[in-house]
């Protein structure tokens, strides 16, 4: 893959310069392929943030919802968990990315004692294992719900 986007031109009315060319190889795993370029964008926007989008209580642990918030002295202000919520919206994105091009499972096998058959198979903990993938499948939720919300 080969991606060369130039920057936004001053004069408006002209094309920004694009260039992406996709190798077959790029799609045969397409998420892990994606998910290096997504991860250090996602670390960059958290890094130089200036604002935050708003957040769904739902989406977030009890302790950055809105109700746990002192009760706004304006209509128009922001509760005092709205950056709170979505720096942590950023970092279970960015731990997504991350983890996906890890190899996450292996902390979850364990080895067969003895030769390997197809009856001596090894140990998984598919408990430990569900819980990381949950996470993974969130994070990957939230990068979608939040889309349009990643800008600076």
């Amino acid at each position: 893959m080969k991606v060369n986007i130039g920057k936004y031109p001053k004069d408006m009315t002209k094309d920004r310069k694009i260039s992406v060319v996709i190798e077959p190889h790029d799609t045969w795993s397409m998420d892990s392929t994606l998910a290096y370029i997504i991860h250090p964008m996602l670390v960059q926007l958290k890094d130089q943030k200036t604002g935050a989008s708003y957040v769904d209580d739902e989406d977030v642990p009890e302790e950055y919802r809105s109700t746990s918030s002192p009760p706004k002295k304006e209509e128009w202000d922001v509760d005092d968990n709205w950056f709170n919520r979505w720096d942590w919206i950023m970092d279970e994105m960015i731990w997504a990315f991350e983890t996906i091009n890890t190899d996450w499972e292996k902390e979850f096998y364990t080895p067969p004692a003895g030769e390997w058959s197809v009856e001596n198979l090894g140990e998984i903990d598919m408990e430990g294992r569900k819980k990381v993938q949950d996470r993974l499948t969130n994070g990957f939720r939230l990068f979608g719900k939040y889309y349009q919300s990643l800008w600076d």
